[in-house]
């Protein structure tokens, strides 16, 4: 490991134990802002600075294993414990090497955050609206294996029981992290159960993963810039909400875009939670325009959020999966439904990962 490398991961050990006596001061404690902003400075550097003193000392170990070595002579029994434990040593470090350049590489501010996720069904009528419920399901069930909280914002249902549009917001740490690769164009290929021959149909599902932000990040939006209208409820959520006008509509009149929030028995916390999306559309909207501007290679990377882009297929006559992005077919489909998503989304996060790692080296 480099010097430099050394001396960085030295100050940041440095500003971890800083951190860690000021949170226990009554006047951080008292400033929830301030006290939240190193809290979650801590929880980040916490993972580096562990790995770094076991890099450390699986230093001092190999150093020492080294130096029995030297002077062992012609102790062979020495001699050859000092080869073992140095062998050991030395595998060590490579592999903490390995994990803290991975700790060191840039990260993505969004990557802790809440999100909301959006499912439409695109081209194939009312088979794209049952895939669409299928996809739906396998992320509630994903979200419910990591231990995240979903609440259901807003659904347009279909007459099979598909879902023509569903808005959901999923609330647990690294949600983004894990999700925001799902952005895209999803394909489904199978027989539909209204299909008397037995053919195969192929429609499309489009799925938009989007960042909760907070104020801080927040666009301004001037009060004249919105139209909020009131509504019944429609479909399930208990009598309370399909007898009161609680559900909200919020149009952007500059943009034309258009929130719904009909999940609370509040009006107030719709309001709140239509307004949030609405933001996180908003900002999506500049980022995406920004990017444009960017280099060519941006679309090759993972997870770009294209939504023109098939980034995913699902084959249900073979039990297939294949995730176009980077050439990775899995064959089982079930088990992805199921809510595995993990067979899908690690791979991706390693192949983003060694592209920054590649990056990293040819700067």
């Amino acid at each position: 490991m480099k010097n430099s490398l050394q001396q960085r991961l030295a100050q940041v050990a440095e500003r971890f134990e800083e951190i860690g006596l000021l949170l226990s001061q009554p006047e951080v404690m008292a400033d929830q802002n301030r006290f939240r902003t190193l809290s979650q400075e801590y929880s980040h550097l916490d993972p580096l600075v562990k790995t770094w003193q076991a890099w450390l000392s699986a230093l001092q170990t190999r150093d020492g294993a080294q130096e029995i070595l030297n002077e062992a002579g012609n102790d062979a029994d020495m001699a050859s414990m000092a080869r073992e434990e140095l062998a050991g040593a030395e595998h060590e470090l490579a592999r903490l090497d390995a994990e803290l350049q991975l700790l060191l590489l840039p990260r993505d501010p969004d990557d802790d955050k809440n999100i909301f996720i959006e499912v439409r069904a695109g081209t194939g009528g009312d088979e794209a609206a049952l895939f669409a419920a299928v996809l739906f399901r396998m992320y509630a069930r994903y979200a419910e294996s990591q231990g995240w909280k979903l609440e259901l914002m807003s659904e347009n249902s279909s007459d099979l029981g598909g879902y023509r549009e569903v808005v959901a917001r999923i609330e647990g740490k690294g949600a983004f992290a894990h999700l925001k690769y799902e952005s895209g164009t999803h394909r489904v290929q199978r027989v539909p159960e209204t299909e008397s021959q037995g053919r195969i149909h192929t429609s499309a599902c489009t799925v938009a993963i989007l960042a909760e932000q907070d104020d801080v990040n927040a666009i301004d939006i001037a009060p004249g810039d919105l139209r909020i209208d009131t509504f019944r409820a429609s479909g399930a959520g208990g009598q309370h909400v399909n007898t009161t006008d609680s559900a909200i509509r919020i149009t952007h009149l500059p943009s034309g875009l258009v929130v719904e929030c009909q999940d609370e028995r509040s009006q107030h916390k719709n309001k709140a939670r239509a307004l949030s999306l609405l933001q996180s559309r908003l900002l999506e909207a500049e980022q995406s325009r920004q990017a444009e501007a960017q280099a060519e290679d941006r679309r090759l990377q993972v997870g770009s959020g294209d939504r023109s882009q098939r980034i995913r297929t699902y084959n249900f006559p073979q039990g297939r999966v294949t995730d176009h992005r980077i050439g990775l077919t899995v064959y089982k489909l079930d088990d992805v439904l199921a809510g595995n998503l993990n067979l899908l989304t690690a791979p991706l996060r390693q192949e983003q990962q060694a592209r920054l790692l590649a990056e990293t080296g040819r700067q």
